[in-house]
């Protein structure tokens, strides 16, 4: 039987107005706040307006309920005239609690606003944030009802002036996909232990901002930052109650509100001016901003999870409810819940987000979590759905840069290579199989030239080009680089879970012994394969993407899904950095972005472009002769070599010239023992020069070249 709460509280003395439905959220016009709010089931909205405490400013005081009546399209509204920027509000919302129908509304639950540009603080787990009984012993424990008050534990939300920044003169660097080299960070583990970094904003959106941060970024020679979730979010409370927290950040229930956790300046709107100037400093720098999105689940869980937002104010015009019984979620994301993309105002919601972080926020991209799941129509994840038809139309988010995680866990989930045009995506198959190789496996030289080379087998056919394909070795969830050379078995006991969680199945290898160790020679093969690994990174046609410490030797300890550890497991270790390899990265990096050979935005033809030319791109064995057929099957195989021609690129500058640059000739050597190459004939050059040898720790400058003949 469904139950409807009878909230019958007296009206409030403030003076209001009808206001209007759009734009949704909490918005100041310069002479009172509008407030609008979706909810298609609703029978009542409040709107409750809190300040501070004499006693304590940090204690928040629901001093009125306003029973908003004017009601458009489902969005309820209401205007507050001479009300500013910093009042601080929330929404109760009455309904049925009807659980088998999808209903879970509960007047007694304070919700925050899906549209909240700025939240005031983090989640205090207690009881009354669950709509039912969270200690009653049943399994139908859901379908009861918690009439506790949960507004003393629950973060409020704050109105701010979106129009009171002044940018300047900035403006988005715009960097081309082929010249693009993205480094994946976390915004507080990247400067947490920085002795640079004034101690006072470590860990925040300033200390990204810092002239010693940006310096760094700048030497190294990545054009953008790939922030981890900033979107305000959650942690669990089985995770918090086990001493941890959400590191990683992918519980998002403010998708407009940067995160406070990483303001250094304060919680009451300051963090929205923080990251405003982040931004400004490093499009200065002429470095761009992308953002990690999660825009398929929320921090609300299952139907056992809180009611903070979406669940109270409309669960079922919000989530993807079971169709037999809508008591349940469907779950492809793995936390429990999926917002259901397949409702307009589901739609609405993410793409006013990805505008108002673009037009007001200035960001430049953004990557989306699980994409795969924004992509479900009813179950089968439809590339032509609406989601990307509204993203593909779009005047705003279709001219920043668009990443994909082309992944969900749901049945068929896997959908590398399978995004429209206009879509970069991180190319799982490309890091499988680079540590195939280098770890020694058999039958790799085929695979291992696809993906070298853009892999063109996943996006060619679509009219896509190389840019398509975010090549990467490590990302945040996985092993680092270093741990990718020094383990074979994660080593995540210190998660709490028995170390069951994170992949198993990792194709890294230790090289001979199981963690750090005193054995030179190991030591020395390791930071040969860390070099190996970089050196086709970022030689490989596509976008690179680094993780932050990569170049560093940072290690986690052999932890390889340290979603949970907010401590020195995850946080750079600037001390004990790694600076040999991180020279080799910088020089790397540049060798990368000064040849357009490494960075075409067209397909190799395999053949000369040109009558009387040699091909755009050649393969070899080691005795100097073209590879055959049969040379690719052979499963012992682990060694080849590649002429890349630079005068065959087929490219022009943004300039409009022909694009000329000089050849290269590659060999890779995945072999337990040295190989004895012979170089190819003059046809392709009468010398060589030595720019880059793996086995000896440096890339070679203009200062060490030296002549190679042909032997």
């Amino acid at each position: 039987m469904p139950v409807h709460f009878h909230s019958d509280w007296e009206d409030s003395m403030i003076p209001t107005a009808p206001g209007r439905p759009y734009p949704l959220g909490a918005y100041y016009d310069g002479h009172g706040i509008n407030f609008a709010l979706y909810s298609e089931f609703a029978t009542k909205v409040y709107l409750c307006l809190f300040e501070a405490s004499h006693k304590n400013k940090h204690d928040l005081i629901e001093y009125t309920r306003i029973n908003i009546k004017e009601q458009t399209h489902r969005i309820w509204h209401i205007y507050l005239p001479d009300f500013e920027p910093g009042q601080i509000y929330a929404y109760r919302v009455d309904g049925p609690f009807d659980p088998h129908n999808g209903h879970r509304f509960n007047v007694n639950k304070l919700l925050i606003d899906p549209y909240a540009r700025a939240i005031t603080s983090t989640l205090e787990w207690h009881d009354s944030l669950f709509g039912y009984d969270i200690h009653d012993p049943s399994p139908d424990k859901d379908l009861t009802i918690n009439t506790e008050d949960s507004a003393p534990y629950i973060p409020k939300c704050i109105v701010i002036d979106s129009n009171g920044f002044n940018w300047g003169s900035d403006t988005p660097p715009n960097t081309p996909l082929h010249e693009t080299v993205i480094y994946e960070l976390h915004v507080k583990g990247f400067t947490k232990l920085h002795p640079d970094i004034p101690e006072e904003i470590r860990g925040t959106y300033a200390a990204i901002a810092h002239p010693v941060t940006i310096a760094y970024f700048k030497k190294l020679g990545v054009t953008a930052v790939e922030l981890m979730p900033v979107q305000h979010f959650v942690t669990d409370r089985h995770i918090k109650f086990r001493g941890l927290t959400n590191y990683w950040g992918y519980h998002t229930i403010g998708f407009f509100a940067p995160d406070v956790r990483y303001s250094s300046t304060g919680t009451y709107g300051e963090q929205v001016l923080e990251f405003k100037r982040m931004v400004k400093k490093l499009h200065k720098a002429g470095i761009e901003v992308i953002l990690d999105v999660a825009y398929n689940h929320t921090g609300e869980g299952n139907q056992f999870g809180p009611t903070l937002s979406f669940k109270g104010i409309d669960n079922r015009s919000y989530y993807r409810l079971a169709e037999d019984d809508k008591r349940f979620y469907f779950d492809y994301t793995g936390t429990g819940n999926t917002l259901n993309c397949r409702l307009p105002n589901v739609l609405r919601l993410i793409m006013d987000s990805l505008r108002y972080w673009i037009l007001d926020m200035h960001v430049d991209g953004f990557r989306f979590d699980l994409a795969a799941t924004l992509a479900r129509e009813l179950h089968a994840v439809d590339r032509l759905s609406a989601f990307f038809d509204i993203i593909h139309q779009d005047p705003v988010i279709g001219r920043v840069k668009l990443l994909a995680e082309p992944w969900d866990l749901g049945e068929g989930g896997y959908q590398v290579g399978k995004f429209p045009p206009g879509w970069a995506e991180w190319n799982g198959k490309y890091r499988d199989c680079v540590r195939d190789y280098w770890r020694g496996q058999p039958s790799m030289l085929s695979e291992f030239a696809e993906r070298f080379t853009g892999s063109s087998d996943l996006y060619h056919e679509e009219r896509r080009g190389p840019t398509a394909s975010i090549n990467f070795l490590t990302a945040h969830d996985g092993f680092t680089l270093n741990d990718l050379v020094t383990y074979n078995d994660k080593h995540n006991e210190r998660n709490g879970e028995n170390n069951v969680d994170g992949e198993s199945y990792n194709r890294s290898w230790n090289c001979g012994v199981e963690g750090p160790t005193d054995d030179v020679h190991i030591n020395a093969f390791r930071d040969c394969q860390k070099r190996n690994f970089l050196t086709t990174l970022f030689l490989s046609q596509g976008i690179p993407m680094l993780v932050a410490g990569d170049e560093l030797s940072r290690t986690q300890q052999g932890n390889n899904n340290a979603y949970c550890q907010d401590n020195e497991i995850s946080w750079l270790d600037w001390q004990n950095a790694d600076q040999q390899l991180l020279e080799f990265t910088q020089r790397l990096i540049s060798l990368r972005r000064q040849h357009p050979v490494f960075r075409r935005c067209t397909w190799f033809c395999g053949k000369p472009v040109k009558p009387g030319t040699v091909e755009d791109i050649a393969w070899f064995k080691f005795d100097g002769q073209h590879m055959q057929v049969e040379d690719w099957q052979h499963d012992y195989a682990k060694s080849f070599g590649i002429f890349i021609n630079g005068r065959e690129i087929c490219s022009r500058s943004s300039l409009g010239r022909q694009l000329i640059d000089d050849s290269f000739y590659i060999i890779f050597n995945a072999h337990y023992g040295y190989i004895n190459y012979k170089l190819p004939t003059e046809e392709y050059a009468k010398n060589w020069i030595l720019i880059l040898d793996t086995s000896k720790d440096k890339v070679i400058t203009d200062d060490y070249r030296k002549k190679i003949s042909r032997k």
